[in-house]
């Protein structure tokens, strides 16, 4: 089955919780792969204030088609109010990476 190939951005605030987003994401096959980049400085506005925290990033390759189920997986086990989920088109892809991608998003009764 055709898709459209997605790099999804997640920021989490602990390893323990990227890998368990990673994990549960993965087993749903809602994503091909997860890295996880630890050591992530983030500094951004909330609530009217200038905020600074430690944070992990998960970079999920994923699928347009796959986006609204993944992100509301996240948000229901994230343990941010809001959490960062940003979706951005991979127009150039190596078709041998391109292959693989196609094969992992595929579920085994596909």
């Amino acid at each position: 089955m055709p898709f459209t190939p997605r790099l999804v951005y997640v920021t989490a605030p602990s390893l323990d919780e990227a890998r368990k987003l990673a994990q549960g994401i993965l087993e749903e096959r809602f994503a091909a792969c997860v890295n996880i980049i630890p050591g992530v400085e983030s500094r951004y506005w909330w609530q009217g204030k200038l905020e600074t925290a430690s944070e992990v990033t998960l970079l999920i390759k994923s699928s347009a088609e796959q986006f609204e189920t993944l992100a509301g997986y996240v948000r229901k086990h994230h343990s941010y109010e809001c959490p960062e989920i940003v979706s951005v088109a991979a127009h150039e892809i190596s078709p041998g990476y391109r292959s693989w991608w196609d094969e992992a998003m595929m579920k085994p009764s596909d």
